[in-house]
């Protein structure tokens, strides 16, 4: 059958092996890559030879940007170009060195890109999801904030107020490395929050996953990092990958991959950490903390985002 699967984060790192690996297990794919301009060209490789690929630019910090991408994505189901939507991936994250950085709509970088971003185009697509639908968020297994989960190279999260992790300088010492990994960490606890949320929003028929593909090294997601991380990071890590502590880009990818062909079975909500279904952290399970940041994460991004209103007072 032939289907659509609109992804962010198919460029590079696990998404890139996660899209071929898709491509090339379901011939009847459709992928449409959400991805800034200047990854046109990694766009274009992944298309050749692999199947139908189409790109639409979209600037995931950018609010107005994923709503012209999603208003183009509509177009191009209702005009017949792109076969019934089955599924979303959201897959791109951002780590930042700090947690000054802001978008252009107020918000802090991370939790923008990380939470808000995810949030809007699934708001947006979800009607027009057929059932059955999967949604996948790729998430991370830092918001446990143990060692055993980040070997102690990411604090753990956090948690304050939607309001406050919305806005810039939510942490102790904004302008340092530690705070822009405690922003990371809490971000994919609010994400994993969200998934809950959504498993129990969503219409019969669309399952929501939390994906964690665990320590991946040699990817770019610390490219805002020192120098020394980044070396760190592409060089000599990835010898982790030889030991059960971390995975591959390549594994890392195919476990994505499996997950949103549907070759891991899951309950909708489910955390799926790597290639089984697992329980997140105990503080990930709070359904007051998930209603309170959905009400906030639809009133920042449908219901106005000027940051001296009330929404983003606390």
């Amino acid at each position: 059958m032939q289907s659509t699967i609109v992804m962010t984060g198919a460029s590079r790192g696990i998404g890139r092996v996660a899209a071929e690996r898709i491509l090339a297990e379901r011939p009847g794919v459709h992928l449409v890559v959400l991805a800034r301009a200047s990854s046109q060209s990694q766009v274009a490789e992944l298309a050749a030879g692999r199947g139908s690929v189409t790109h639409i630019t979209a600037d995931l910090e950018s609010l107005d940007s994923i709503r012209l991408a999603v208003h183009e994505i509509e177009a191009r189901l209702d005009g017949g170009e792109l076969p019934p939507l089955i599924g979303i991936v959201a897959n791109a994250g951002i780590q930042y060195t700090n947690v000054l950085t802001e978008t252009p709509d107020g918000f802090e970088s991370t939790f923008a890109v990380n939470v808000l971003a995810n949030h809007l185009l699934i708001r947006l697509l979800e009607p027009r999801l057929r059932a059955p639908g999967r949604i996948v968020i790729t998430v991370s297994d830092t918001h446990f904030g143990d060692f055993k989960h980040n070997l102690g190279m990411v604090p753990g999260p956090v948690w304050q107020t939607p309001a406050r992790l919305a806005r810039v300088g939510a942490h102790p010492r904004p302008e340092t490395t530690a705070a822009g990994r405690i922003a990371y960490s809490t971000s994919k606890l609010a994400a994993i929050h969200l998934v809950h949320e959504y498993a129990r929003r969503l219409p019969a028929g669309v399952d929501v996953l939390a994906f964690n593909p665990g320590f991946v090294p040699g990817t770019d997601l610390a490219r805002d990092a020192d120098p020394f991380s980044r070396f760190a990071m592409r060089r000599v890590l990835p010898a982790l990958t030889l030991t059960p502590l971390a995975n591959s880009p390549k594994t890392a990818g195919r476990h994505l991959a499996d997950v949103v062909l549907g070759k891991v079975e899951a309950a909708t909500g489910s955390y799926i950490d790597r290639d089984r279904v697992a329980r997140s952290s105990d503080e990930s399970y709070n359904r007051e903390r998930e209603a309170e940041l959905w009400v906030a994460v639809d009133q920042f991004t449908f219901g106005g985002n000027d940051r001296d209103g009330d929404v983003l007072k606390g």
